[in-house]
């Protein structure tokens, strides 16, 4: 079943059999014409910042029994793994409003809710906009989808008593690891274990590496604020954030898929598969309780 929307879409099982809900919050790729008229950048540039095709990936997740929520508008347009309102007031003709947080990390970096840049320092828009077109977007847009998130979260709480919210994204292939240069293929964020059960994030990095990737925890993605905000593992709710590395499945420059891209979709069913059925192993036991 799907539940199709302009703006996002809910893939659902026939029937939710596990405590699992996918996310893909950055793979949209309807850019409105206005939006592109706006921008300064081409239509090649202006898509740098998508996690291209995640939601094709990870695309297996009703198969499994759960659902996978998908945005269809792209994350330079507004960004939903973010606050509601961080804004950045250089963006803007006029004042913000006194709720805005403009001092954040990711404001400072052109990466708030609403972007001023994507990927490698590319300005979107060649003049300032009123802050209205930034707050209409988050009432639109932002909220609806948290809105859905969050339904399918409690749902996927209340049916089982426990919940996962695996929140799918994809790197540059050039990122690196600290000293020792390995370029990981997968990245598991838990928010340093405050997301997820530790032992769930060890679980997850051991069943990559066991499909023969390299896997690495936290580093230099420890997950935003959708895996912050949602994983409470306290209350058996936990959040883990994965990223895969672009070079493995397209070409960067081009933005085409590589012909290996259905082999690493076919390892990510496996791997979910394997996740689901971990927690099948472990739910209501104290293995998943928050460390």
């Amino acid at each position: 079943m799907t539940d199709d929307c302009e703006l996002f879409e809910v893939r659902e099982p026939e029937t939710q059999s596990i405590p699992f809900v996918y996310n893909s919050p950055h793979s949209g790729r309807r850019y409105p014409a206005e939006f592109l008229d706006e921008s300064q950048l081409d239509s090649m540039a202006i898509r740098r910042s998508e996690d291209h095709f995640v939601d094709e990936l990870f695309g297996a997740a009703p198969d499994f029994g759960a659902p996978l929520l998908l945005a269809h508008f792209p994350r330079a347009f507004v960004d939903v793994n973010r606050e509601p309102y961080e804004l950045d007031p250089r963006m803007f003709s006029d004042p913000l409003p006194p709720f805005a947080n403009s001092h954040s990390v990711r404001v400072a970096g052109g990466l708030g809710t609403i972007p001023r840049i994507v990927a490698e320092n590319m300005e979107i828009y060649g003049r300032r906009m009123p802050v209205s077109v930034a707050l209409e977007r988050i009432e639109n847009i932002y909220k609806p989808y948290h809105a859905r998130l969050r339904q399918l979260i409690a749902r996927t709480h209340a049916r089982f008593g426990f919940g996962v919210l695996i929140d799918c994204h994809s790197m540059p292939g050039n990122i690196r690891i600290g000293g020792n240069g390995i370029r990981p293929d997968f990245i598991i964020g838990d928010r340093y274990g405050t997301s997820a059960s530790v032992e769930l994030s060890h679980a997850a990095l051991q069943m990559l590496e066991d499909l023969g990737f390299t896997a690495v925890r936290n580093k230099p993605y420890a997950g935003g604020f959708i895996t912050e905000h949602y994983g409470r593992p306290v209350r058996g709710l936990h959040a883990l954030q994965i990223e895969v590395n672009r070079a493995l499945y397209i070409d960067e420059a081009t933005l085409r898929k590589r012909p290996d891209f259905h082999a690493l979709a076919g390892s990510i069913a496996v791997f979910m598969g394997q996740m689901a059925a971990f927690v099948a192993d472990y739910t209501g036991t104290s293995a998943l309780a928050a460390e």
